[in-house]
């Protein structure tokens, strides 16, 4: 195969990513190689690492995504709507827009799947929901308007809209009716924020 030019940027990026998808998911994450995914995106091996530190990267490739959404949900939120309200609206329009990160957008099953048989995938899932607690942790650090506890907000945000995902991807795998799916996952997203706003946005320490 001819390679791709190797300086592409974000197309080189997307394109090793789609590739890369699309081997996991036809035969499973372990048994692709990072040679076997850079040969059929015309790369090399350097430039897939250049791109994906990580092998788990090249099918956990929204982490950026989600930082970008919880810094903009606490940074760019308009004026009077407090921290809490706007990530709600954030995590609502992906599930509305039916985005990767909603845990309900087509094709997700197979995804699920991929990942639940793969303890490096589960593993490295856990690693970002880490990461992206620091994240906003550290956003709400920052932001003079917010009075709560960061470091609580941010564990019990991130823990709880993964426990709603991951409840939602177990019933999508075991080919529950996506709709009745959907439904309660967004009732669970707002119980989630209920209990944000009741418990620890309301503590004071």
């Amino acid at each position: 195969m001819p390679r791709t030019s190797e300086r592409g940027g974000p197309q080189t990026r997307a394109r090793i990513s789609e590739v890369a998808t699309r081997l996991f998911l036809d035969r499973g994450f372990d048994p692709v190689t990072v040679a076997e995914v850079a040969r059929e995106a015309g790369v090399s091996s350097v430039t897939v690492f250049k791109h994906f530190p990580r092998k788990e990267d090249l099918l956990l490739d929204r982490t950026v995504d989600a930082v970008d959404l919880l810094r903009a949900a606490v940074r760019d939120r308009a004026p009077g709507v407090d921290v809490l309200a706007s990530l709600r609206e954030a995590t609502l329009r992906l599930l509305d827009t039916r985005h990767a990160l909603s845990g309900v957008a087509d094709g997700s099953v197979p995804f699920f799947r991929t990942v639940g048989a793969s303890p490096a995938l589960i593993a490295r899932a856990r690693e970002i929901a880490a990461e992206l607690q620091q994240t906003l942790t550290d956003e709400l650090d920052r932001d003079p308007a917010f009075e709560g506890d960061a470091t609580l907000l941010a564990a019990f945000l991130i823990a709880g809209y993964g426990t709603v995902l991951v409840r939602t991807a177990r019933r999508l795998t075991e080919g529950e009716p996506s709709t009745a799916v959907v439904d309660d996952h967004r009732a669970g997203v707002e119980r989630l924020f209920h209990a944000l706003r009741d418990g620890v946005i309301s503590a004071r320490y």
